[in-house]
């Protein structure tokens, strides 16, 4: 927002002005939530609104609703907008741009960016920016989550920025392009209205803000509200021990080749600064665990605000913050390394920002989560010939922490995404939950423990179809911290004539065919413990025995036999 000097805003003002911004980005996700048609937005609302500055692109407002990965990588998906608009010279009001290029957008090729410049009296003012994860856009696996891609084209439909509403027109070859693209185009359509509805709804109240209280008191506001969240930030970096601390953690493999794949942080407080350096993580690899800059950068404001839960959704934010990413890395891989699965490599570099901060702070941070989002597809015909896909992620434990056992049966810790029920799930699909349950004994031992793991058994109910899944944690456990043990690994299986299967691979594979009445299994991982298992008291293990969280067996092979002599 570059103008002259703005009037200064007295503190009630401002949190008055903070409050409509961020009631206007949290309406604009609930108007997509209610209209769109694809149950990973409308159930599990995997998607996000916000305010972008006019210039940079950095994230003002973002709704409390939407995906916190998003708040880093949106504002380079606006960044990409403004140059390219830079580049033609046509900005006008009414414009939409559309993209799913992941390598300037972060994240994956699923999620469908529309950024839309909001205008006041012939001045530009902001960006308004919605996201959202599309049921399928091409590529060589129904729902995009391909384990054995080896470049972008595999996954989906690559679109770069391009206007999809030229000043106030919608532009329908566009529109005739992204629905030729999708074995879906009735669910695709339905979301694309909605992220227009809700870009729409943005910009209408948007105009009753400035109506109420003028251009530049809601200028200065913003600009007030993004210095605020870099002092927040500096003072909560303040009051940290100044030092260095590394952690290391492994992806299973990138679904190509076996091999394990380090991600390596070296976390350093100084002063009012705080650097991530991610030197000796893995290369870039042939299989789509790659992660593109965008997305490193927008995960380690996802982490921050995990570890300091106070702060805004702002830019500012990031201000004091220096992360550090090798070039050719699989944390700034370029077009056209593959990016499908980049939530597994963004949980995992959440682990080991949490594993490195726990040495220095361990009252503020959490154990590891279960560390993958399972991104599990079942598709085929119906009796009619009507194509069907179900693409969903399944939850698992979260870590322990100072307080409290972890959550079980939680979602990623990358989102406040929630995971569809079965009842959604088997209303629009031809499957059946046979087992949608707790999974005893997956939780890491602690003095707070982990949280459990779940199993889901899914019976396909048509003739035949065929099973993708795309996950991680297969070989290595989400680890404790402050003395914690690790949580239980992830486990897949699916049924053929001749019995149950395991993948080579653990956790990824592709191709399963199933005929009705076959079955995949998830078993998903607990979260790390937190603190000593011998310090847990004996009756609180009784009581998890008695709950059925711990067999007997495995309570006396983590605890010690005391918590018999509870319940004698």
């Amino acid at each position: 927002m570059s103008t002259p000097a703005t009037p200064e805003i007295d503190p009630i003002t401002l949190a008055v002005l903070a409050g409509r911004m961020e009631q206007i980005a949290d309406e604009m996700d609930a108007t997509l939530f209610r209209a769109a048609f694809n149950p990973i937005i409308a159930e599990a609302h995997d998607a996000s609104h916000g305010i972008y500055h006019a210039e940079t692109g950095d994230t003002l407002v973002q709704g409390k609703s939407g995906l916190p990965i998003f708040v880093g990588v949106m504002a380079f998906a606006v960044k990409a907008v403004i140059e390219k608009a830079a580049r033609d010279g046509d900005l006008a009001e009414g414009d939409v741009y559309i993209f799913n290029d992941a390598h300037i957008g972060g994240t994956h090729l699923s999620d469908m960016r529309l950024v839309r410049p909001v205008f006041r009296d012939g001045a530009l003012l902001c960006f308004l920016a919605s996201v959202g994860h599309w049921h399928d856009v091409g590529g060589a696996v129904p729902g995009n989550y391909n384990p054995s891609a080896t470049e972008v084209f595999q996954e989906a439909f690559v679109l770069p920025p391009v206007k999809l509403v030229r000043a106030g027109v919608l532009q329908t070859d566009i529109v005739d392009i992204l629905m030729r693209n999708t074995r879906l185009p009735a669910s695709a359509q339905g979301d694309l209205n909605g992220q227009l509805g809700a870009l729409d709804l943005g910009v209408k109240r948007l105009d009753a803000l400035l109506s109420d209280y003028g251009v530049e008191t809601v200028q200065g506001a913003l600009t007030a509200l993004t210095d605020r969240a870099e002092a927040l930030m500096r003072a909560e970096i303040s009051a940290l021990p100044d030092g260095r601390w590394e952690a290391v953690d492994y992806l299973d493999n990138d679904g190509i080749d076996p091999e394990p794949l380090a991600i390596k942080v070296a976390l350093e407080v100084s002063g009012d600064r705080l650097s991530l350096d991610f030197t000796g993580s893995a290369g870039v690899v042939k299989g789509p665990v790659n992660i593109a800059l965008p997305t490193t950068i927008a995960t380690a404001y996802v982490a921050m605000k995990h570890i300091f839960p106070s702060l805004p959704a702002n830019a500012g934010v990031m201000r004091p913050i220096t992360v550090t990413v090798p070039e050719s890395s699989i944390l700034s891989a370029e077009f056209p390394a593959p990016t499908g699965g980049y939530t597994e490599t963004i949980l995992r570099m959440i682990d080991v920002i949490f594993s490195a901060a726990a040495q220095a702070i361990p009252d503020r941070v959490v154990a590891n989560a279960y560390g993958t989002i399972n991104a599990l597809s079942i598709a085929g015909r119906r009796a009619n010939g009507g194509r069907w896909v179900m693409f969903s992620f399944y939850g698992g434990g979260h870590g322990g922490s100072p307080e409290s056992d972890g959550l079980n049966h939680g979602n990623a810790p990358i989102s406040t995404a929630t995971i569809p029920p079965a009842e959604i799930l088997e209303a629009a699909y031809p499957v059946m939950f046979r087992q949608w349950a707790l999974r005893p004994d997956s939780a890491g031992p602690g003095a707070h423990r982990g949280g459990l793991g779940a199993t889901y058994e899914i019976e396909l109910l048509e003739q035949e179809a065929e099973a993708f899944l795309f996950g991680e944690r297969g070989r290595f456990a989400p680890k404790g911290v402050a003395g914690g043990d690790d949580g239980a690994l992830n486990r897949f299986t699916y049924e053929q004539a001749d019995g149950w299967h395991r993948p080579p691979l653990a956790s990824k594979a592709v191709g399963m065919r199933l005929t009705k009445g076959q079955c995949v299994r998830l078993d998903t991982p607990g979260g790390g413990g937190y603190g000593a298992a011998a310090t847990r008291p004996p009756e609180v293990v009784a009581r998890d025995v008695r709950l059925g969280y711990l067999s007997p067996e495995t309570a006396t092979a983590q605890y010690g036999p005391a918590w018999q002599e509870v319940t004698a």
